[in-house]
């Protein structure tokens, strides 16, 4: 008996200290490498843009790699989409209840259409459930024009403080933040690679494809870094970037995440990427978009827009409907 449980305990082991791993590795990524490039005086929009939006996609980014390069990309494009869906339904659900979220006007003019644009491209992608070198290189090429966009709206809509308000970056001496640039990359490709070692594992003793455990345990526990950050942005009263964290941290994951498994080798998946987890995706980022578009119309005079408790019940409620659909289907 004992001895039948050691394989599992190592799996469960390999997946949470990948996952511990993976937070907090991408947590000392992004303050040395945001660090280190406002010492070589980048400006903070242009970190917050790139480095910050790459840093919370980090974990999913390492993981898409690893599980591609182990011919298990459906494990990374479960994750892209997983990671989406709990962004949205999970983190912002979360922390909408414990405090209420400003919305800003240049989130609906620009942000969200971006994202619902990439997000319509990559569901074109996956309706065949393939996803190839081509298609994994349109959706990774749009990252560049997609920042160059966003870097030109912000910087003609939001003052100096603004901006400053909105990317945040620790400071710290140069040789510190190489060191933990180095320290949490070298990381990040450690904990990427014993969580797609367990995850894998689990996926064959649970008889499932990868793809269900990149949609659910992978894509949750890659989530906690936005979890953690709109929660403590939420109890230190700066929940007002808690949604365009989130917003961004979806693009990034069907931009930089997506489009490595098509990338690195042609990946095929089953016919329900597209039924049921795609389709569940693009109708949480819809949502999002109408309850956005609905609060700031109907504050329009007060200019004191914000998604509370009820926009989180909404999302945790879609959120549950959706798992609840993924494990009754067969």
């Amino acid at each position: 008996m004992l001895d039948s449980l050691h394989p599992l305990v190592l799996v469960i082991a390999a997946i949470l200290i990948g996952l511990a791993g993976l937070v907090w590795s991408a947590d000392r990524f992004v303050a040395g490498a945001a660090s280190l490039a406002k010492s070589f005086g980048v400006a903070p929009l242009i970190i917050g843009l790139t480095i910050v939006s790459f840093g919370t996609s980090a974990p999913e980014i390492m993981v898409a790699i690893s599980a591609s390069l182990k011919g298990t990309g459906a494990l990374g494009v479960g994750n892209a989409i997983g990671s989406n869906i709990a962004n949205i339904g999970l983190v912002l659900g979360v922390t909408t209840l414990v405090a209420a979220i400003p919305v800003q006007n240049h989130i609906l003019r620009h942000e969200i259409p971006v994202l619902l644009g990439v997000t319509l491209v990559s569901g074109y992608f996956l309706l065949d459930a393939t996803l190839t070198f081509t298609e994994g290189l349109i959706l990774a090429g749009c990252l560049v024009p997609a920042i160059l966009y966003l870097v030109k709206v912000k910087q003609r809509e939001l003052s100096v403080t603004e901006i400053a308000e909105e990317e945040e970056i620790q400071e710290m001496p140069r040789s510190r933040a190489i060191l933990w640039f180095v320290i949490g990359l070298s990381l990040l490709m450690v904990s990427s690679e014993l969580l797609v070692w367990g995850s894998k594992s689990a996926a064959e003793m649970a008889g499932v494809s990868p793809l269900i455990i990149g949609l659910t345990v992978v894509a949750v526990g890659t989530s906690l870094p936005e979890l953690a950050a709109s929660m403590m942005s939420a109890v230190r009263g700066h929940h007002d970037i808690a949604l365009g964290n989130i917003v961004g941290s979806n693009m990034f994951n069907l931009m930089a995440v997506m489009s490595v498994p098509g990338i690195i080798a042609t990946t095929a998946m089953e016919p329900q990427v597209f039924s049921r987890d795609y389709l569940a995706m693009l109708g949480l980022t819809v949502l999002l978009a109408l309850l956005v578009a609905k609060t700031l119309w109907l504050n329009r005079t007060t200019g004191n827009a914000k998604l509370g408790a009820v926009t989180g019940i909404i999302l945790l409620c879609s959120y549950v409907a959706y798992y609840a659909l993924l494990f009754t289907t067969p």
